[in-house]
């Protein structure tokens, strides 16, 4: 009968939806496992150092601005005024005329359980000069302000200090100065500053600079192009950089390959906000320096002037791959199940519900046993592993559930085949939609070309005369 066929078909499709409740079970637990190595990374950074960021060098001039204010008189007598001393400390910020950064990393992991985080140790070169500023072009209340400079230094904003790895020294000039803890301005943060010589700024100047600075960090490593002209060169042996922020290094200048990477940016100031940013930043704290929920907003809007990073990625993540992987999960359910009811047909040979159930379960097992591998070998180490365990327990299964040998290796080499298009699927993510496509589209060819003379309408008989099982 007719109602035998629509039977069987419901059945499959509920047997289809049943299995999509492990697979949630297990999307689930991918999700969990990623959460577990966030934490992780986020555990390793409290302990150790957290991703870096470079803003400087900048030239800090604090000075007191002294000027006579009128205000009505002491005694409240109306209309008359009297001429009070007042002073002002102020912050003045100068940039580099010109600012050129030579940086080279080293990778290394550090793990916690089974994660590990990628771990970077950069040496940089910073170099330049800075133009100095007459005392008279200070703001100030008034022009006739009078205008004493305190002690002025050169600070460098630092994310995080337990990066350092030495105690730089700056030469100024001709001058070698090292550098103290603290940046004496809540514009740039924490990090480091080197008190320079007494000057009166009453003349004009250019003072070449120049120090290096071994700092260490994980994952990611952030500039700040804070110079009137900002050459940044990078270089590392680590081959999977990821270049982020609101400038990209030149594509001319631009290489990527086995042995590494090396990449150069040119950004004047013209091109960024960054100078104008930490400007609006220390005029926005100024005296609030001591207090701590303003050093906490001051570290927030620090983190928004304008930078460019480079990320040391791994070239495999393996949670988000396998959440992927899950996601075909329910089409490889269905394109096996549809596979066993056109055998049916064509063959008249019937499979009980139970038997599409446990197949479409090994299915599912092959996601969870690709992460638990994936978490302790490499990611196609553990697709290959666990997917020719899949093929063989299946192959095995169908050969006597088929009644057949021949008929089992057809579907595992069926099913390696379909691991094959999933695995590439996974790994050429742009060309994933495209290749979904033309796969379900062969599915579907190949379903039609072998149902082409399948009688429907007697289906049902057929399937309703007894069937003489063969031990």
């Amino acid at each position: 009968m007719q109602k035998t066929l629509l039977y069987k078909i419901l059945a499959i499709l509920a047997l289809t939806l049943l299995i999509c409740l492990p697979l949630v079970m297990i999307q689930g637990t991918i999700r969990e496992r990623s959460e577990f190595r966030a934490e992780a990374v986020s555990s390793i950074a409290a302990d150790s150092v957290r991703e870096q960021s470079i803003v400087g060098p900048v030239m800090v001039i604090p000075y007191t601005d002294e000027f006579d204010a009128v205000v009505p008189a002491a005694d409240g007598t109306a209309g008359k005024t009297e001429t009070i001393r007042r002073s002002v400390s102020r912050v003045h910020l100068v940039f580099p005329n010109q600012l050129n950064v030579d940086g080279k990393f080293d990778t290394d992991y550090r793990y916690r359980g089974i994660h590990r985080v990628l771990f970077y140790s950069g040496q940089h070169k910073l170099s330049g000069d800075f133009d100095l500023p007459l005392k008279s072009a200070l703001p100030r209340n008034n022009p006739l302000s009078r205008i004493t400079i305190g002690q002025v230094s050169i600070a460098v904003g630092i994310e995080d200090v337990r990066g350092i790895r030495n105690i730089p020294s700056i030469t100024w000039g001709k001058q070698a100065i090292e550098f103290q803890q603290g940046t004496g301005t809540t514009a740039l943060g924490s990090g480091l500053h080197a008190d320079l010589p007494a000057m009166d700024l009453e003349q004009t100047g250019r003072v070449p600079f120049a120090f290096n600075l071994g700092l260490d960090g994980i994952e990611r490593q952030h500039f700040s192009p804070v110079g009137r002209n900002n050459q940044i060169s990078l270089t590392s042996k680590w081959p999977h950089p990821q270049f982020a922020g609101n400038f990209l290094p030149s594509t001319k200048d631009r290489v990527i390959n086995d042995d590494g990477f090396k990449a150069n940016w040119a950004i004047s100031s013209l091109s960024t906000a960054a100078q104008q940013q930490l400007l609006a930043l220390q005029a926005g704290t100024a005296g609030a320096d001591a207090t701590p929920a303003a050093q906490a907003a001051a570290a927030r809007a620090a983190a928004q002037v304008d930078r460019f990073s480079v990320a040391f990625i791994e070239p495999v993540n393996v949670y988000s791959l396998a959440d992927r992987a899950t996601k075909y999960g329910l089409l490889f359910v269905a394109l096996t199940f549809a596979a066993f009811f056109i055998f049916e047909i064509l063959k008249r040979l019937p499979i009980h519900p139970v038997q599409y159930l446990l197949v479409g379960l090994a299915l599912v097992l092959f996601f969870l046993l690709l992460v638990g591998l994936s978490e302790h070998i490499p990611f196609v180490v553990a697709y290959a592993i666990a997917s020719t365990a899949c093929i063989l327990l299946l192959g095995f299964y169908l050969s006597f559930v088929l009644r057949d040998w021949r008929r089992g290796l057809g579907f595992g080499v069926a099913l390696t085949v379909l691991y094959g298009a999933l695995y590439g699927l996974l790994v050429s993510e742009n060309n994933a939609l495209v290749l979904g496509s033309i796969l379900l589209f062969a599915v579907l060819g190949a379903i039609m070309v072998a149902t082409r003379k399948v009688d429907w309408y007697q289906v049902g008989k057929t399937e309703a005369e007894p069937v003489t099982v063969v031990s």
